[in-house]
């Protein structure tokens, strides 16, 4: 009896495994972003563009061409659908977060390229 529970164990930790992998490309957000290099200055100037844009979609997506540093800028910051890990950690900390509504603005997020606006549009499992 005690190899068979130990076998359960470790095939239930290995489906535990399995289903994290999977989840990796089943996961599948839309999100767009405003970047802004600098430190306190690009941060303080964000919080007020948040302010301002509240958590409407299209306020967002004309602030991000108007300021946004990032090439997407040109589609009013949208980065189309990714999955978890195609974008840097903090990044995929706030869009794929359980807790992260979809039609709201998320930030100031510090990541090395500088500081981002975050809006998810859309997440699906």
């Amino acid at each position: 009896m005690q190899t068979t529970r130990r076998n359960c164990q470790l095939f239930g930790g290995f489906m535990d495994g399995i289903g994290g992998f999977m989840k990796r490309f089943t996961t599948k957000a839309t999100a767009s972003h405003i970047l802004m290099s600098g430190g306190a200055e690009a941060e303080i100037k964000l919080e007020d563009l948040k302010t301002e844009i509240g958590d409407s979609p299209l306020k967002f997506a004309e602030a991000a061409a108007k300021f946004s540093e990032c090439p997407s800028a040109s589609s009013g910051g949208n980065l189309g659908e990714f999955g978890p890990g195609a974008m840097v950690k903090q990044f995929d900390e706030v869009v794929f977060a359980p807790s992260s509504e979809i039609g709201k603005v998320y930030g100031p997020v510090k990541t090395q390229f500088g500081y981002h606006l975050i809006y998810i549009s859309e997440r699906r499992e």
